[in-house]
């Protein structure tokens, strides 16, 4: 594993060369960008063939870069961690992120920013990961912190739109909600446990701390509002649909393989703490499939494509959460796997429709698309079915299937989780249903004559996606339809099951219930889509506002009109009256102070050599007599 830091090291070497060689041709610049991701997949692949052929003795692999912090004998070492997890999570960052990076070589060509875009693009997937290869919890926290900056400058990336500005500042300070208290459960940890080693912490937690002890609980809590920053999870889930401000392709990165993932990443991976802390792991599964229905209710009602998949990928990552809170840590991970792929396929099949209706992203003005841009149709088309979980193929089936399966049949699980869940399986098939049959079927309402939804290099990312999209699950399937343990087995020395399967009956049961709820919500989604096209069309001029209900679903349960006035107003009003405190009276002091010196200052520059030259003997005059005399 001698090539490991290379992983992360590549990405980073684009970063370094976009920005410092400016004005770069766009060829270059692309072959720069993409090039770089496209080598560190290359070595992820090698790294992952050796990995399976020769797997490590103790099932996982350390690369020492360098020493970074050395203080008598505390020690802080630039050191990757490869166990099968991690393998897992950068093989989709890398192989994701390089069809992604290629896809904006074609999305972003006439683009005034195309090489700072790449740079950005190219330093946020080395920032994702280095927080998923990292051994210990400072270097992590340089990863994690890398890809909330790169989230700020890629939302908001077309800054000179102020609406864009402010979404990424939302993005920013609302992760930072959640990053600061992370922080304190990492100085717990390190305070209580005496190392910043992620194997060694979960290894002293579990031999140290006793099942429910106050302080597993705070550092899981802590630990979890970081995780609920950045991954889009209630109640810090408000940034991510601001966030589609930010080009395409970077929703797609966003949303698929980098930042909303990360809180998955972190909870599994201290899953161990978690498991000593059952009130927070079951807060996990509760918010998790709160955040799945309160998305999934928004996603039905939300006019803009990109809203819909943001809303989607909320409702997605609660589906993860919900998994993680149950401790079906694999479950959680396949869906991260299978959701890489079929959500970074809609985001770039949603931008090649809007290209096609020349940046409309407007859902009630598209319509019969499926002819006109048949690739992104027909690719988007299995993204869809991939996440509305129809089997037996699609990927997105086999993963929430697993999950769904665990919450019935896990400790701490049970029937009301399920039931809920499997509200959010219909609500989840719905609003897909909904999104494809207003952008592709029925009339064309406001299509432009001329539909363009580019080429070879928009192309031809969708269709490689599409082929993982569709068959990933079949490398986890369930007992009735094979049984296939691939991915599982693979894991479960990282990330344990939470207790024996139940009966192959029970689990056909509950797949053939799933399966019928989706498909019930796919003919919901069908009429829902096909009433609002007619209702449309014939009300172009005067579009009416809707229902009360409607409204507080399309603005996202009022969170947003909730935290402006219980927290943003009264911040700024506190601003306004305390805007002449002490600290702006020492810091006006210092100003009037240099103001004053550089005024006695002036007077001595007279332009006058003979008294420049008569202060200069003046001078060394007194250097001497203090010589001399002191």
């Amino acid at each position: 594993m001698e090539l490991l830091w290379l992983v992360p090291a590549l990405p980073l070497l684009g970063f370094a060369l976009l920005t410092l060689a400016r004005r770069l041709v766009r060829g270059v610049a692309a072959l720069i960008g993409v090039g770089s991701i496209g080598l560190s997949m290359l070595v992820t692949l090698w790294i992952a063939y050796s990995f399976l052929v020769s797997p490590p003795q103790s099932g996982a692999a350390s690369d020492t870069v360098w020493s970074w912090i050395a203080l008598g004998d505390f020690r802080v070492s630039v050191a990757f961690y490869l166990d099968s997890f991690s393998l897992v999570m950068i093989l989709v960052i890398t192989i994701v992120g390089f069809f992604i990076h290629l896809y904006s070589a074609g999305y972003m060509e006439g683009d005034d920013g195309f090489a700072r875009f790449f740079a950005y693009m190219n330093l946020f997937t080395a920032s994702m990961l280095i927080l998923v290869l990292a051994d210990n919890l400072l270097l992590l926290l340089v990863g994690w912190e890398g890809v909330g900056l790169c989230s700020y400058l890629l939302i908001g990336f077309w800054y000179r739109d102020p609406a864009n500005a402010r979404a990424a500042v939302k993005a920013f300070v609302v992760t930072r909600t959640g990053d600061a208290a992370m922080l304190v459960g990492f100085l717990l940890l390190f305070t209580s446990l005496g190392t910043l080693n992620i194997q060694d912490l979960l290894s002293k937690a579990v031999s140290q701390w006793p099942s429910g002890s106050g302080i597993a609980i705070a550092a899981a809590a802590l630990i979890l509002a970081g995780a609920l920053g950045k991954s889009a999870q209630l109640p810090l889930q408000t940034w991510l649909p601001d966030a589609m401000a930010g080009p395409t392709p970077v929703s797609a990165l966003i949303h698929a393989a980098t930042m909303v993932t990360a809180g998955v990443y972190l909870v599994a991976r201290t899953h161990a703490i978690f498991a000593l802390a059952p009130p927070v792991q079951l807060a996990v599964g509760i918010i998790g499939v709160a955040t799945l229905l309160i998305a999934g209710f928004s996603a039905i009602t939300q006019r803009d494509i990109k809203r819909v998949l943001a809303y989607s990928t909320m409702s997605q990552i609660g589906y993860m959460f919900l998994a993680l809170g149950v401790g079906a840590w694999g479950a959680a991970l396949f869906h991260f796997v299978t959701h890489a792929f079929f959500k970074s396929l809609l985001f770039l099949a949603a931008g090649s429709v809007i290209l096609a209706m020349h940046h409309e992203q407007d859902l009630l003005k598209m319509g019969g698309l499926w002819k006109r841009a048949p690739v992104a149709f027909w690719t988007f088309l299995v993204g869809a079915l991939a996440m509305a979980a129809v089997p037996p193929l699609i990927s997105g089936f086999s993963s929430k299937d697993w999950i769904l399966s665990w919450v019935w049949s896990s400790p701490a699980g049970g029937p009301v989780l399920y039931v809920l869940a499997l509200l959010g399986v219909l609500l989840t098939a719905t609003y897909t249903a909904r999104l494809v049959t207003l952008a592709f079927f029925g009339r064309e309402r406001d299509v432009p004559e001329h539909v363009h939804p580019g080429g070879a290099l928009i192309a031809v990312p969708l269709i490689v996606l599409a082929v993982p999209a569709l068959f990933l699950g079949l490398i986890q399937t369930p007992r009735s339809l094979g049984g296939v343990n691939l991915f599982a087995s693979f894991v479960q020395g990282v990330l344990p099951e939470p207790g024996a399967e139940g009966p192959p009956s029970t689990e056909l049961l509950l797949m053939a219930v799933s399966t019928l709820v989706a498909l019930a919500g796919l003919v919901l989604g069908w009429a829902l889509g096909v009433s609002q096209a007619r209702a449309h069309l014939a009300r172009r001029e005067a579009e009416p506002a809707g229902s009360p209900l409607h409204r507080f679903l399309l603005s996202g349960w009022g969170f947003d009109w909730l935290y402006d006035r219980a927290i943003v107003g009264p911040y700024r009003w506190l601003a306004r009256i305390n805007q002449s405190d002490v600290a702006d009276w020492i810091a006006r002091g210092f100003a009037a102070l240099s103001r004053l010196l550089n005024r006695l200052l002036s007077l001595a520059q007279t332009g006058r050599l003979r008294w420049y030259a008569t202060a200069l003997g003046i001078g060394a005059v007194a250097i001497v007599a203090m010589v001399v005399f002191l």
